[in-house]
């Protein structure tokens, strides 16, 4: 008996769906900030907070990299003696004798 009345019981709901109509929908914006809606091939809006931090983390960014570039440059171009070309030999520097053919 316990499942004819749980059936009555939906149907009842389905019923007073159907004779109220189509219901309205609402959409929330959590968080209350400005909301960005997204458009086709244009570019995004950016907020005035967004352009500083990003400004602030590229300037931190190449402020890092150039500062160790300046102090510690043999990571990049290397800790050694570059060697003087002028001493090499014709044969190291792979150029042929002069009677050679």
């Amino acid at each position: 008996m316990s499942s004819l009345g749980s059936a009555l019981r939906l149907l009842r709901a389905g019923a007073s769906a159907l004779r109220s109509g189509p219901q309205k929908t609402f959409s929330r914006r959590a968080g209350g900030g400005p909301h960005i809606v997204p458009q086709y091939r244009q570019y995004p809006q950016v907020t005035k907070n967004q352009k500083l931090q990003a400004e602030i983390l590229s300037s931190t960014m190449w402020f890092w990299m150039l500062w160790h570039f300046w102090h510690s440059s043999d990571d990049v171009l290397g800790h050694f003696a570059w060697p003087d070309a002028s001493q090499w030999t014709d044969e190291e520097l792979g150029i042929p004798a002069d009677d050679e053919e």
